[in-house]
């Protein structure tokens, strides 16, 4: 029994300190707190500014191309949009087919983003300078590639 221990917690340790996907977790849960401090005096998360951002560039979005845009499951899509809605920030347009919506920012909603700007600025260059210009020019990079495979998959 005293192998199989020895074994089991080598494989633990190997897998705590090497686990790609755990360091890129706990990186984007700090980089986010970041921005979330940052914006938190405008009732904001980088989440939501997230959709705002995406919806105000589209001028009009289904749930769907925001989702995927965004790389966000539709139920998590779906609670932060019921959330920014009742704020008065999005709102739905129907359709000519009564079982689907568009999203459009309100003026209330592009008024949060302009007010917000100048904080989220200063949170981006606090993760800048943490990250630094390679970090920066790495993620970049490697969030491009990863979108071309998922591409390729689809």
């Amino acid at each position: 029994m005293p192998t199989r221990r020895r074994t089991d917690d080598d494989l633990t340790e190997l897998v705590a300190r090497e686990c790609i996907a755990t360091k890129i977790r706990r990186l984007n849960r700090a980089v986010t707190a970041i921005y979330d401090e940052a914006l938190r005096p405008h009732g904001l998360k980088v989440s939501q500014m997230g959709v705002l951002v995406t919806v105000a560039k589209l001028e009009e979005a289904s749930p769907g191309t925001v989702g995927r845009t965004l790389d966000l499951e539709a139920s998590t899509l779906s609670r932060n949009v019921d959330r920014m809605r009742a704020r008065g920030w999005l709102e739905t347009v129907p359709t000519a087919d009564a079982r689907a919506h568009l999203l459009r920012v309100t003026p209330r909603g592009m008024r949060l983003l302009r007010d917000a700007h100048a904080a989220w600025s200063r949170a981006q260059q606090r993760a800048g300078e943490l990250l630094g210009e390679q970090g920066v020019r790495g993620i970049g990079v490697t969030t491009a590639r990863f979108a071309k495979a998922r591409a390729v998959r689809a």
